[in-house]
């Protein structure tokens, strides 16, 4: 269905279009509304890779979580999470160890409740709060019930941190979280990377969210000051712990860059 670019995105309801629920839809997912469809069908028309970048970002989530759960880290924050589909944080760490404790904080109380509806009996949990604003999560009771910081913890930014204006302060959020964590935890994160094809589907974002900085590689390398990068390194999203000629014909060359740091 092609949608008009020239107006305001239709809510359904008393729930506008949400960012976490045009993700979901671009992963195949069920779990949205009609007004998140047509949202994420104005992204594939601006920028036709959208779909691929979901995955491959959700790709990431799995490959990232499998390294720090084999480096000792059990507990997750996974910031700006989105709906906790196939194959998220919860699934892969618990996959490895059981015991792991995981909780996701998304802004939109319709993902939140969603979100723990689908997360009920996992262990996990979820928080409402804006990433904006991470004394509110860091300190949150629900939050210190299952992440112990004076243990290493696995925070996560995934496709997140570039929905913050700089207003808002994204390396000061990051810095935050860096200085709750101990020794011996890790950060992961990918971020849309400044080119004309995210400039433009950032734009379409701003219809729903009114959010959305992609920052050059120097910008995003700084969100990992006081962390050490495994390797590979800061690199194209597809790319992480993957040879290059091991990353399928559509992963390649997304405008997106993610690493890992390590405490």
């Amino acid at each position: 269905m092609a949608s008009d670019d020239s107006g305001p995105l239709p809510s359904q309801g008393a729930a506008p279009p949400n960012i976490a629920r045009a993700y979901n839809h671009l992963l195949g997912g069920k779990d949205t509304l009609e007004a998140d469809r047509l949202l994420a069908e104005r992204m594939l028309e601006a920028w036709p890779r959208a779909a691929d970048a979901a995955i491959a970002n959700r790709r990431f989530i799995r490959r990232s979580v499998r390294f720090m759960v084999e480096q000792g880290v059990d507990q997750f924050v996974d910031v700006g999470a989105g709906l906790p589909t196939e194959n998220n944080v919860h699934q892969v760490a618990q996959a490895l160890n059981p015991d792991a404790r995981v909780v996701y904080v998304d802004n939109d109380p319709v993902v939140v409740s969603h979100g723990n509806a689908l997360l009920a009996g996992t262990g996990t949990r979820m928080l409402q709060a804006d990433m904006s604003e991470p004394a509110a999560i860091l300190d949150d009771p629900a939050v210190r019930e299952l992440i112990d910081f004076g243990r290493p913890v696995g925070v996560l930014f995934v496709a997140s941190l570039h929905f913050l204006s700089p207003e808002e302060d994204a390396h000061g959020v990051v810095a935050a979280f860096r200085d709750a964590m101990a020794p011996g935890g890790h950060l992961a994160i990918s971020h849309g990377l400044i080119s004309e094809e995210i400039r433009e589907a950032v734009q379409r974002y701003k219809t729903a969210t009114d959010r959305g900085t992609p920052r050059t590689e120097a910008e995003i390398a700084a969100f990992f000051d006081g962390f050490t990068l495994v390797e590979p390194g800061l690199v194209p999203l597809g790319e992480w712990q993957r040879e290059p000629a091991e990353v399928p014909e559509n992963m390649a060359g997304l405008p997106m860059l993610a690493g890992v740091g390590r405490r």
